[in-house]
């Protein structure tokens, strides 16, 4: 996979902003898939209560981001997928949304051989009790921006800079853990695009891109929702 700056939140909002403009419905959905540098990120709702550190002595940047949740970090060996998806072509129903993005999680970890779960009152993907994978979301008029980034090798020492996602009783885990042998982005990547491709029923255009700030690594039109 290539590299993307963490300018996401900029960039899909002028997506979205196309979107819901006149003549916006013709854009087919699609999914960025991505790598980012190290970053912490908050979403509208955060506090700094789940900081261990002074926000003016961060080790990395630092992202405010209009998504629920609270703080968690994207960088190096974590697959980031960022549907923009019209939800009117799917189903409106934001429980579901949240539900099926896990389901696109649990079916890819287990293309790798790994049982994923849910746990109760908790939004995310599990392995034996630690989080191998975050969702937030934004949705707006029915178009989704955000979305879950899945664990597969990342250096989990920068999770302890922060309490993940405001879960402090829970720890954080990888694929790198799990999968014998080890698993690569690559391989994590195909394995969550076949997934979502089975939990929405669409069929997926792949395209490499050259990452940079406004590019996706990896750009996917769900020729099935749009």
């Amino acid at each position: 996979m290539a590299w993307a700056e963490y300018l996401y939140s900029s960039d899909s909002e002028r997506l979205l902003e196309r979107r819901l403009a006149p003549g916006g419905e013709s854009l087919r959905d699609c999914l960025l898939l991505v790598q980012h540098p190290p970053v912490y990120t908050l979403g509208t709702g955060s506090t700094q209560d789940h900081l261990k550190f002074n926000i003016e002595d961060s080790p990395f940047e630092i992202f405010r981001v209009e998504r629920g949740g609270e703080v968690t970090y994207h960088g190096p060996g974590q697959v980031v997928l960022y549907p923009l998806l019209d939800l009117r072509c799917y189903k409106q129903d934001v429980h579901w949304y949240m539900r099926a993005l896990e389901e696109v999680v649990i079916r890819a970890l287990a293309k790798l051989g790994v049982r994923g779960e849910r746990i109760a009152g908790l939004t995310g993907v599990w392995v034996g009790g630690a989080k191998v994978a975050a969702i937030g979301v934004k949705i707006r008029r029915w178009h989704t921006m955000h979305g879950l980034a899945l664990n597969v090798h990342p250096d989990l020492a920068h999770f302890r800079h922060i309490v993940p996602c405001g879960i402090g009783a829970r720890p954080v885990g990888s694929l790198e853990q799990l999968v014998a042998g080890g698993v690569t982005a690559r391989r994590a990547s195909a394995a969550l695009l076949d997934a979502f491709a089975e939990v929405f029923d669409a069929e997926l255009q792949v395209e490499e891109v050259d990452g940079d700030a406004a590019a996706a690594v990896a750009q996917a039109e769900a020729a099935g929702g749009g």
